[in-house]
């Protein structure tokens, strides 16, 4: 029984593969006459479809964010982290917003205050990690509200002004309100329009 050889190998200058010698002159001509190199990705491509795989490899596509044009591949990457019209929350109030107006958003967002239940102070909601972290607990007697000073301003022996009463808004009254207010805006349009006629 015969020992069987090493296959030695030759290099396609077409698709750049070792290619066994016994099969090299059948693959030579099958490879330059049926498949292309894709000049983007260096895939060898059927010639027929190199046309349909640049389209749905290579072509540029448009963000449906933002419609700015890029390769497929990074498509996913710009929707999910660079695009600017993406929708994010705001890390205080977990509203969602388009990415470009998250920092105007927060800026305008972290300084709203909350009572903090430990100490009775109000903090800005950017603060209250750190506030939280080092909050003893204690309030501090020497910080009062709006309304501490105002009383210490106000001259001994003034009358204190009673606090009104709260109102009741029935949705039977905003209506009204609501209704009113639209005849009145009409019958001021209608009234200008003569007016600028004549």
């Amino acid at each position: 029984m015969a020992v069987a050889s090493e296959e030695s190998s030759t290099l396609c200058d077409h698709c750049k593969r070792d290619i066994p010698s016994l099969n090299f002159n059948l693959h030579i001509a099958h490879c330059s006459r049926n498949l292309e190199k894709c000049k983007v990705c260096g895939d060898m491509v059927p010639k027929k479809h190199y046309d349909e795989h640049f389209s749905n490899m290579h072509a540029p596509v448009a963000c449906s964010l933002c419609s700015e044009s890029m390769e497929r591949e990074v498509l996913a990457i710009h929707k999910g982290e660079n695009c600017p019209q993406r929708i994010v929350t705001c890390e205080f109030c977990d509203f969602p917003l388009p990415a470009i107006d998250l920092v105007e958003h927060q800026e305008v967002c972290g300084n709203r205050t909350e009572l903090c239940h430990l100490c009775n102070k109000y903090i800005r909601l950017r603060e209250r990690f750190k506030h939280e972290t080092g909050c003893t607990g204690v309030s501090n007697n020497n910080v009062g509200s709006s309304r501490d000073v105002r009383e210490a301003e106000r001259p001994q022996g003034a009358p204190r002004r009673q606090p009104r009463p709260p109102r009741d808004y029935s949705p039977r009254r905003i209506m009204f309100t609501i209704a009113f207010a639209g005849i009145a805006v009409l019958l001021g349009s209608l009234f200008f329009q003569r007016k600028t006629e004549n």
